[in-house]
């Protein structure tokens, strides 16, 4: 009897150990493997339209994007939509500045009249200055691509004998960006359709589809798998606006 007791208590001590050990499988006893299961009851099935939605293939283009800004906020968005980084293509135009020949800043109405006067009676076409206040006011003669064509135009002017001139930058050259994405399925272009003040503003337009065999579509048939499983420098500012010294007299 005393031999049979001995030998149970063994036996309880062994599966106690094995239990502890990990050695004998439980439910109870890994809470952690059950959280890393499969919850059937948040998996929801794609409804018909949905299903058609993922075989319709759009491009779009979005831009040109003017500032870094402007960039930053587009990739943001197109994230958020489920595309990755290799699901579109940026496509850079670098654009000219525009340089005016300009008078200098008026001190007074009379002197803007007789200025006014003297241009008309030569047959000189002359327009107010527009969007930049702290320049107010003053008036451009002629705008050019290039400084350097301002330039000439202010020495030919000089040589006619016509001073208080002076070259304004209007707008400093800068480089543009546009975004190409050239495969999105129906999903992704609805939830491009739903963002309210895209960063992009209007300037969105349709392009041709790329090819199934692009990397373009690779990167699309990533990011829509997931999703599914998921469910430069504008216009200056008056301050910047650089400006010649004028000459010293005004005819």
């Amino acid at each position: 009897m005393l031999r049979a007791l001995v030998v149970l208590l063994l036996l309880v001590n062994l599966l106690l150990l094995a239990w502890r050990g990990g050695w004998i499988n439980s439910g109870a006893s890994a809470p952690s493997r059950l959280e890393q299961q499969v919850r059937p009851e948040q998996l929801k099935l794609l409804g018909q339209q949905a299903a058609s939605q993922l075989n319709k293939l759009a491009c779009v283009e979005l831009g040109p994007l003017e500032t870094d800004e402007a960039l930053r906020q587009t990739t943001a968005v197109l994230n958020r939509v489920g595309l990755t980084a290799a699901s579109w293509q940026a496509q850079s135009t670098a654009t000219g500045g525009t340089w005016a020949l300009a008078t200098i800043k008026m001190p007074s109405k009379e002197f803007q009249a007789r200025k006014e006067e003297t241009y008309r009676n030569a047959k000189i076409a002359f327009e107010p200055l527009q969007g930049f206040p702290d320049e107010q006011p003053t008036l451009v003669l002629s705008r050019h691509d290039s400084e350097a064509a301002a330039e000439a135009a202010l020495d030919a002017m000089s040589k006619r004998n016509y001073k208080g001139l002076r070259i304004l930058r209007l707008r400093a050259p800068s480089q543009q960006t546009t975004l190409r994405v050239p495969r999105l399925d129906g999903l992704q272009l609805s939830r491009l359709d739903a963002v309210a003040n895209p960063p992009w503003g209007d300037h969105r337009k349709s392009c041709d589809v790329a090819p199934a065999d692009t990397p373009a579509a690779a990167a699309l048939s990533a990011s829509g798998a997931s999703s599914a499983a998921g469910a430069g420098a504008g216009l200056a500012s008056p301050a910047a606006a650089a400006s010649r010294p004028a000459r010293a007299a005004s005819r």
